[in-house]
């Protein structure tokens, strides 16, 4: 009798023993997950060597984790894909990112978008008020038509006070075919009323010499952007210009476009998280070729296939006008309908 007593007093504690494990165990688990996420180490499954190699990758905001892919983080990080995904899934969480949110509040967001003035307000009226920050605007034409003109017009207006068509901000531009002249940058300036040393002071400008490079100056871009974040010229255009030129040179006949489009896809991936992530506008020109079986109308045509024409938010085809004009029309834009504008390229850049 007494040791059917002593049997049940055991079981009976180690019951308990177990209830308390149990509950330690939720309460851990509820002090993790409770847990602010502010830095990688507070991902689950980040430890510091992971988290340094992210770092290194330049993966270093939980914003930079939440857009990123698994297989990304995967090849990386050294992990297995689950477990990417799980990391990306609580940045997500913790930086508000990939959840859905009232079409009326999404309208209140898209009020704090900034626009650059292009100079001309016929331009900007097409555009509906100049071009954004938090997308790619893609002008494509023929040599001549006032895409690098445009480009070095944009880089002295967004350093202007919003008042005045600006954004207060600096500029990367990366350069693919030599055609960067900060001589016309100072003229500009000079006569839109901008100091042109200081004008020439906020620009960063890199050689692109191939794709790769390209690709790579991308990620460098990143560092800047970084860098200039807190202080009073926050990098808030990104133009790279032309977009195609070295892609369309090295990737040569039909075997090859597969390559090519995949890599240019991740190219433009990388502009599309550099321009949501920081707030900035991407501006990229882009060379046309002719369509030699259309017999209608205009023949030329913008490079770069389905996978450009679907990433950009807006793309204008710029062309030549009659007394040296130059005319544009919005070919594309998920908000603002066709239509054309004229404009004309003086001391001032681009102008009306």
């Amino acid at each position: 009798m007494a040791r059917k007593k002593n049997d049940e007093i055991k079981e009976l504690e180690e019951f308990e023993e177990l209830e308390v494990a149990e509950e330690e165990k939720t309460e851990e688990k509820t002090s993790k997950s409770s847990k602010k996420i502010t830095t990688l180490e507070d991902l689950p499954g980040v430890g510091p060597a992971t988290a340094e190699k992210l770092r290194e990758a330049g993966y270093d905001t939980i914003e930079a984790i939440a857009v990123a892919s698994p297989l990304e983080l995967k090849e990386i990080a050294g992990i297995s894909e689950g477990a990417a995904l799980k990391i990306i899934q609580a940045a997500r969480e913790a930086a508000n990112i990939g959840t859905f949110m009232r079409a009326d509040e999404y309208l209140k967001r898209r009020t704090t978008i900034g626009k650059i003035s292009t100079g001309s307000k016929a331009l900007d009226k097409l555009l509906g008020g100049g071009i954004e920050t938090q997308a790619i605007t893609e002008v494509f034409g023929e040599f001549g038509s006032g895409k690098t003109q445009l480009a070095h017009t944009l880089a002295v207006m967004v350093q202007k006070p919003p008042e005045e068509g600006g954004l207060g901000g600096s500029v990367i531009w990366i350069d693919t075919e030599n055609t960067f002249r900060p001589e016309r940058i100072r003229q500009i300036a000079e006569n839109r009323g901008l100091d042109p040393d200081e004008a020439l002071k906020n620009i960063y400008v890199a050689r692109a010499f191939n794709s790769n490079h390209q690709m790579l100056l991308v990620e460098k871009a990143e560092e800047i952007i970084k860098e200039k974040a807190e202080t009073d010229r926050p990098v808030k255009l990104l133009v790279v210009d032309s977009l195609m030129a070295h892609f369309r040179s090295e990737y040569v006949g039909r075997g090859t476009l597969a390559e090519r489009q995949q890599k240019l896809a991740k190219h433009l991936a990388d502009l599309h998280r550099l321009a949501d992530l920081y707030d900035i506008a991407v501006f990229v020109t882009n060379q046309v070729q002719a369509k030699p079986d259309a017999f209608f109308g205009d023949p030329t045509r913008p490079v770069g296939g389905h996978i450009l024409a679907h990433s950009a938010t807006l793309r204008v085809y710029l062309r030549k006008g009659k007394a040296g004009k130059r005319v544009a029309r919005l070919i594309d834009s998920p908000h603002l309908p066709e239509g054309e504008a004229v404009f004309r390229i003086t001391e001032k850049g681009v102008e009306d």
